[in-house]
Protein backbone atom coordinates (compact mmCIF):
# COMPACT_ATOMS: atom_id res chain seq x y z
CA UNK A 1 0.00 0.00 0.00
CA UNK A 2 1.62 3.58 -0.81
CA UNK A 3 1.79 5.43 2.54
CA UNK A 4 1.50 9.20 2.05
CA UNK A 5 2.64 11.63 4.96
CA UNK A 6 0.85 14.88 5.51
CA UNK A 7 3.28 17.76 6.86
CA UNK A 8 1.18 21.05 7.03
CA UNK A 9 1.81 24.30 8.98
CA UNK A 10 2.04 28.35 8.05
CA UNK A 11 5.63 27.37 7.09
CA UNK A 12 5.93 31.62 7.92
CA UNK A 13 8.62 30.94 6.55
CA UNK A 14 9.50 27.24 6.23
CA UNK A 15 13.13 26.52 7.90
CA UNK A 16 15.75 23.50 8.06
CA UNK A 17 13.65 22.85 11.73
CA UNK A 18 10.33 21.74 9.64
CA UNK A 19 13.22 19.96 6.67
CA UNK A 20 15.06 17.81 9.22
CA UNK A 21 11.73 16.49 10.47
CA UNK A 22 10.05 15.86 7.54
CA UNK A 23 12.89 13.90 6.12
CA UNK A 24 13.49 11.95 9.20
CA UNK A 25 10.22 10.77 9.09
CA UNK A 26 10.22 10.18 5.60
CA UNK A 27 13.07 7.68 6.05
CA UNK A 28 12.22 6.08 9.28
CA UNK A 29 8.76 5.40 8.67
CA UNK A 30 9.63 4.57 5.30
CA UNK A 31 6.66 6.52 3.76
CA UNK A 32 6.43 6.84 -0.33
CA UNK A 33 5.87 10.70 -0.07
CA UNK A 34 6.05 13.41 2.11
CA UNK A 35 3.44 16.39 0.59
CA UNK A 36 4.12 19.80 2.62
CA UNK A 37 0.80 21.44 2.85
CA UNK A 38 0.80 25.07 3.41
CA UNK A 39 -1.87 26.38 5.61
CA UNK A 40 -4.64 28.67 4.17
CA UNK A 41 -6.11 30.64 6.54
CA UNK A 42 -5.42 28.96 10.17
CA UNK A 43 -8.25 28.32 12.76
CA UNK A 44 -5.63 28.70 15.64
CA UNK A 45 -3.78 31.63 15.25
CA UNK A 46 -3.38 35.37 13.78
CA UNK A 47 -3.07 36.02 10.28
CA UNK A 48 0.54 35.20 8.29
CA UNK A 49 2.98 37.49 7.67
CA UNK A 50 3.91 36.63 3.91
CA UNK A 51 1.33 35.94 1.85
CA UNK A 52 -0.34 32.61 0.67
CA UNK A 53 1.71 32.87 -2.87
CA UNK A 54 4.83 33.81 -1.27
CA UNK A 55 4.90 31.22 1.23
CA UNK A 56 3.84 28.56 -1.18
CA UNK A 57 6.73 29.53 -3.54
CA UNK A 58 8.98 29.19 -0.27
CA UNK A 59 7.87 25.91 0.46
CA UNK A 60 8.07 24.86 -3.54
CA UNK A 61 11.97 26.31 -3.28
CA UNK A 62 13.11 24.50 -0.41
CA UNK A 63 11.30 21.51 -1.08
CA UNK A 64 12.91 20.96 -4.39
CA UNK A 65 15.59 18.17 -5.78
CA UNK A 66 14.67 16.07 -2.77
CA UNK A 67 13.10 13.00 -3.49
CA UNK A 68 9.80 11.94 -1.86
CA UNK A 69 9.18 15.45 -1.10
CA UNK A 70 5.73 17.01 -2.47
CA UNK A 71 3.90 20.54 -2.12
CA UNK A 72 0.07 20.52 -2.20
CA UNK A 73 -1.53 23.86 -2.47
CA UNK A 74 -5.28 22.86 -1.71
CA UNK A 75 -5.44 24.54 1.85
CA UNK A 76 -4.23 27.82 -0.49
CA UNK A 77 -6.51 27.87 -3.22
CA UNK A 78 -9.24 26.87 -0.85
CA UNK A 79 -11.80 29.87 0.84
CA UNK A 80 -11.97 29.84 4.21
CA UNK A 81 -10.59 28.69 7.43
CA UNK A 82 -8.15 25.54 6.90
CA UNK A 83 -9.19 22.89 9.01
CA UNK A 84 -7.21 19.41 9.20
CA UNK A 85 -10.44 17.73 9.36
CA UNK A 86 -11.74 18.86 5.67
CA UNK A 87 -8.32 18.84 4.44
CA UNK A 88 -8.16 15.13 5.43
CA UNK A 89 -11.41 14.66 3.84
CA UNK A 90 -10.63 15.65 0.52
CA UNK A 91 -7.34 13.73 0.49
CA UNK A 92 -9.32 10.87 1.26
CA UNK A 93 -11.01 11.31 -1.46
CA UNK A 94 -8.47 11.97 -3.58
CA UNK A 95 -6.70 8.97 -1.88
CA UNK A 96 -8.90 6.61 -1.74
CA UNK A 97 -6.91 2.96 -0.88
CA UNK A 98 -3.56 5.07 0.20
CA UNK A 99 -2.44 5.30 3.86
CA UNK A 100 -2.37 8.98 5.24
CA UNK A 101 -0.30 9.84 8.33
CA UNK A 102 -0.81 13.08 9.31
CA UNK A 103 2.27 14.47 11.00
CA UNK A 104 1.60 16.74 14.06
CA UNK A 105 3.88 17.98 16.52
CA UNK A 106 3.64 16.60 20.08
CA UNK A 107 2.44 20.00 21.29
CA UNK A 108 -0.04 20.21 18.53
CA UNK A 109 -1.10 16.70 19.64
CA UNK A 110 -1.53 17.81 23.24
CA UNK A 111 -3.97 20.23 21.95
CA UNK A 112 -5.82 18.43 19.65
CA UNK A 113 -9.23 17.74 21.98
CA UNK A 114 -9.49 21.29 20.71
CA UNK A 115 -9.45 21.07 17.11
CA UNK A 116 -12.54 20.74 15.26
CA UNK A 117 -14.00 17.58 14.60
CA UNK A 118 -10.85 16.00 15.96
CA UNK A 119 -12.24 12.45 16.61
CA UNK A 120 -13.13 12.39 12.96
CA UNK A 121 -9.32 12.44 12.13
CA UNK A 122 -8.07 8.85 12.78
CA UNK A 123 -10.78 7.84 10.59
CA UNK A 124 -9.44 9.66 7.54
CA UNK A 125 -5.53 9.11 8.49
CA UNK A 126 -3.05 8.01 10.95
CA UNK A 127 -1.78 10.50 13.39
CA UNK A 128 2.18 10.08 13.42
CA UNK A 129 3.09 12.81 16.39
CA UNK A 130 6.75 13.82 15.99
CA UNK A 131 8.60 14.92 19.23
CA UNK A 132 11.98 15.89 21.00
CA UNK A 133 13.78 12.90 22.91
CA UNK A 134 12.40 12.50 26.48
CA UNK A 135 9.22 14.18 25.78
CA UNK A 136 6.29 11.85 27.44
CA UNK A 137 3.01 11.40 25.63
CA UNK A 138 -0.09 11.50 27.92
CA UNK A 139 -1.37 8.82 29.99
CA UNK A 140 -4.88 10.12 31.28
CA UNK A 141 -7.68 12.23 30.05
CA UNK A 142 -9.37 11.68 26.63
CA UNK A 143 -5.83 11.44 25.22
CA UNK A 144 -4.40 8.81 27.45
CA UNK A 145 -7.36 7.00 26.71
CA UNK A 146 -6.93 7.35 22.83
CA UNK A 147 -3.13 6.22 22.87
CA UNK A 148 -4.54 3.12 25.06
CA UNK A 149 -7.08 2.16 21.93
CA UNK A 150 -5.25 3.67 18.63
CA UNK A 151 -1.34 3.62 19.84
CA UNK A 152 1.32 1.53 18.07
CA UNK A 153 4.52 0.66 17.69
CA UNK A 154 4.87 -0.78 14.79
CA UNK A 155 5.50 0.69 11.56
CA UNK A 156 4.36 -1.73 10.06
CA UNK A 157 0.28 -0.35 10.97
CA UNK A 158 0.87 2.46 8.98
CA UNK A 159 1.57 0.17 5.49
CA UNK A 160 -1.06 -1.80 6.35
CA UNK A 161 -3.89 0.00 7.55
CA UNK A 162 -5.35 3.62 5.92
CA UNK A 163 -6.11 4.83 8.80
CA UNK A 164 -6.40 4.53 12.19
CA UNK A 165 -3.09 4.69 14.33
CA UNK A 166 -1.00 6.96 16.46
CA UNK A 167 2.40 6.13 16.33
CA UNK A 168 5.02 8.67 18.36
CA UNK A 169 8.41 9.08 16.99
CA UNK A 170 11.28 10.86 18.65
CA UNK A 171 12.94 13.47 16.07
CA UNK A 172 15.83 15.64 16.21
CA UNK A 173 14.64 19.21 16.72
CA UNK A 174 16.40 22.38 15.75
CA UNK A 175 15.69 25.23 17.96
CA UNK A 176 14.54 26.96 15.07
CA UNK A 177 11.65 29.58 15.40
CA UNK A 178 9.53 30.74 12.24
CA UNK A 179 8.29 33.83 14.77
CA UNK A 180 12.36 34.54 15.68
CA UNK A 181 13.31 34.02 12.06
CA UNK A 182 11.13 36.78 11.17
CA UNK A 183 11.91 39.31 14.44
CA UNK A 184 15.96 38.56 13.34
CA UNK A 185 14.79 39.67 9.48
CA UNK A 186 13.19 42.62 10.60
CA UNK A 187 16.29 43.61 12.96
CA UNK A 188 17.98 43.61 9.27
CA UNK A 189 19.91 40.12 10.47
CA UNK A 190 20.88 37.50 7.54
CA UNK A 191 19.19 34.43 8.09
CA UNK A 192 21.27 32.29 6.33
CA UNK A 193 21.76 28.79 7.83
CA UNK A 194 18.88 28.82 9.25
CA UNK A 195 17.07 27.95 6.15
CA UNK A 196 18.24 26.88 2.39
CA UNK A 197 19.49 29.75 0.35
CA UNK A 198 16.47 29.79 -2.20
CA UNK A 199 14.14 30.33 0.54
CA UNK A 200 16.50 33.24 1.99
CA UNK A 201 16.69 34.25 -1.84
CA UNK A 202 12.61 34.78 -2.06
CA UNK A 203 12.75 36.80 1.40
CA UNK A 204 15.00 38.95 0.41
CA UNK A 205 13.62 39.48 -3.15
CA UNK A 206 10.05 40.24 -1.89
CA UNK A 207 11.17 42.41 1.49
CA UNK A 208 8.11 40.10 2.89
CA UNK A 209 9.45 40.71 6.78
CA UNK A 210 11.19 43.40 6.78
CA UNK A 211 9.43 45.90 8.63
CA UNK A 212 6.81 43.30 10.41
CA UNK A 213 8.36 41.93 13.54
CA UNK A 214 5.85 42.54 16.05
CA UNK A 215 2.75 40.26 13.57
Amino acid sequence: MTTIGIFGGTFDPIHFGHLRTAFELLQALRLNEMRFMPAGTPPHRDTTVADAEQRLAMVKAATEGQQGFTVDDREIRREGLSYSVDTMRTLRADFPDHSLCLIVGMDAFLGLPKWHQWRELLELAHLVVAHRPGWRAPSMGPLGELLVDRGTGRINDLHEQRAGCIYIHAVTQLEISSTEVRKLIAMGRDPRYLMPDSVRAIIEQTGCYKTQAKR
